[in-house]
């Protein structure tokens, strides 16, 4: 009975015994405590802090005089924007080197209660005085937490070092971005997703970065591995770590984790794979649109199968630290095939299609395909192609492409998806200059007339050839006298017997590998 009294009882009965109880003797206080007990149904330490609480003072005897009122704020900002934008842990230790600075040049003029209350300012009063401040700063938004942070925090993180042999089943996940040069706009991307037990691994490629569109590549992949998933190991991009992706996962029993941030070891299988199978085949170039994602589909149907039957890879034994020096230890490579086959924790109805599938793949075929693919994504990649239509397919003789084989290596690189059209690099040789004609003749002029003017040469050659040599060819007249006199100059500085014992132009070429810069000729500056 005595449980059962609402709230609003038990308060009402407080405020009526809480006065007697604080005013009563020991004696008293434990009868009035018992009987309180009994009626509220407190637990008896519980009802001895209720009764002796004190009273806090009602809201109209509340000090509301501010401390930190506009004055320190208008200094704080003078400070925050000096600081360069400070946050407020490191602009508090400035304070006391940076505001004296300010007021020693003028800057600042503050009285001594204003001084000393930005001298006692806490990094917290600091943050609630500027917040309004670095909202305008920004744009007027506020600072945006971490994309997706509830859901990356809800998934526990692995690390490289947490794996501990798995079954087969527990996959990491990456995506290869064919963006070529430039991140910007929409490209088609490889979804990796590679098994730690066996390093069986499938490739999916995605045309955008949409939720949906990851769930249906992994659903895809999901189904052609040749053993049921168990897990998957994502990275903290934001196309996995989201509430459709995490929630679809976990509903498909599949062990969701991710690895940490910015530790690309933590996802060292996946990451491998990304360069020795997607880079190695498909390189950098840029693929956009449903077109280039059919290629790429094509490209890895062949590639499943001649990567995972025909391709052996390692897989690490142990590792051993001896002071600064780490030695592995790797178990005989064999094709990822090879290892579901012999793991037992495989069924025996999956290791039966799988080694049917081995036994009915040439891998003759399986390369022919993957060249004739590569072809395709070649051409894509040279001619830029957007929304290009594809062409249909070759058909590949097996008997001369095996036979052609035996002398492949002679043609250099062989993947259609890395070769290049040659471009020049080196600029195109120049047209000769219309003054090398007239080279000596000047030499001499300036040699009899040192005091001769770009002018004066000019005026001169006019008069040679009317047709050729204009008013406006005044500047590239005054570039070759600069350059003679320069020569001259020089010459005259180091005024060798070598110099004069050596030509013209092979003394000037001796100049320059003594360490003075070579004067231009007449010839050469223009080209």
């Amino acid at each position: 009975m005595a449980r059962r009294i609402s709230m609003a009882t038990r308060t009402e009965l407080v405020e009526a015994i809480i006065e007697r109880y604080r005013s009563s003797c020991r004696a008293d206080k434990q009868r009035i405590l018992d009987e309180f007990v009994a009626v509220t149904g407190y637990h008896r330490k519980h009802a001895i802090r209720v009764l002796a609480r004190r009273k806090k003072p009602s809201p109209g005897h509340k000090n509301t005089s501010l401390r930190y009122g506009s004055d320190v704020r208008d200094a704080l900002i003078v400070l925050w924007e000096v600081s360069e934008r400070l946050c407020s842990k490191r602009l508090k230790p400035l304070i006391p080197v940076l505001l004296p600075a300010l007021e020693r040049h003028g800057r600042l003029e503050l009285d001594a209660t204003l001084r000393g209350k930005l001298m006692t300012v806490s990094p917290a009063t600091m943050d609630r005085l500027l917040t309004e401040v670095r909202i305008a700063a920004r744009g007027g938004q506020r600072r945006r937490a971490g994309m997706s942070s509830a859901v990356r925090r809800s998934v526990p993180v692995r690390t490289f070092g947490d794996w501990n042999d798995p079954p087969p089943g527990f996959v990491e996940v990456d995506f290869v971005a064919h963006s070529g040069t430039s991140s910007s706009g929409s490209f088609v991307q490889t979804m990796v997703l590679t098994d730690i037990s066996t390093g069986w691994t499938e490739c999916v490629p995605v045309r955008t970065r949409d939720s949906g569109k990851v769930i249906v590549a992994i659903k895809q992949a999901r189904s052609q591995f040749p053993f049921p998933l168990l897990g998957v190991d994502f990275d903290n991009d934001s196309a996995f770590m989201n509430e459709f992706v995490v929630s679809w996962c976990r509903s498909e029993n599949l062990e969701v984790t991710r690895s940490r941030a910015y530790r690309k070891n933590d996802q060292a299988h996946v990451e491998q794979k990304n360069g020795a199978i997607v880079r190695r085949l498909v390189g950098y170039g840029r693929f956009v649109g449903t077109e280039a994602t059919i290629a790429l589909s094509q490209l890895y149907a062949v590639v499943r199968l001649y990567g995972n039957l025909f391709q052996p890879s390692f897989k690490l034994q142990d590792k051993t630290r001896i002071g600064a020096r780490v030695i592995k230890r790797y178990h005989p490579p064999v094709p990822p095939a090879a290892r579901v086959l012999a793991n037992s924790s495989v069924a025996k109805a999956d290791k039966k299609q799988l080694q049917a599938m081995l036994e009915n793949s040439d891998p003759v075929l399986l390369f022919a395909s993957l060249r004739a693919a590569q072809e395709e994504l070649g051409r894509r990649v040279d001619r830029r192609g957007v929304n290009q239509k594809l062409e249909e397919p070759v058909v590949v003789d097996l008997q001369r492409f095996a036979a052609s084989l035996k002398l492949a290596w002679k043609n250099g690189e062989t993947r259609p998806t890395h070769r290049r059209p040659y471009r020049r690099t080196k600029p195109w040789p120049k047209r000769p200059s219309m003054y090398e004609p007239f080279e000596a003749q000047i030499k001499e002029w300036l040699k009899d007339e040192p005091a001769l003017s770009a002018a004066g040469v000019l005026q001169r050659l006019t008069e040679i050839d009317p047709a050729r040599f204009k008013a406006k060819n005044i500047r590239m007249v005054q570039r070759l006298v600069k350059a003679w006199r320069m020569e001259m100059a020089g010459l005259l500085i180091l005024d060798g017997g070598w110099i004069k014992s050596l030509p013209a132009s092979p003394a000037v070429a001796a100049a320059g590998d003594a360490g003075i810069p070579k004067p231009a000729t007449f010839g050469n500056i223009y080209r």
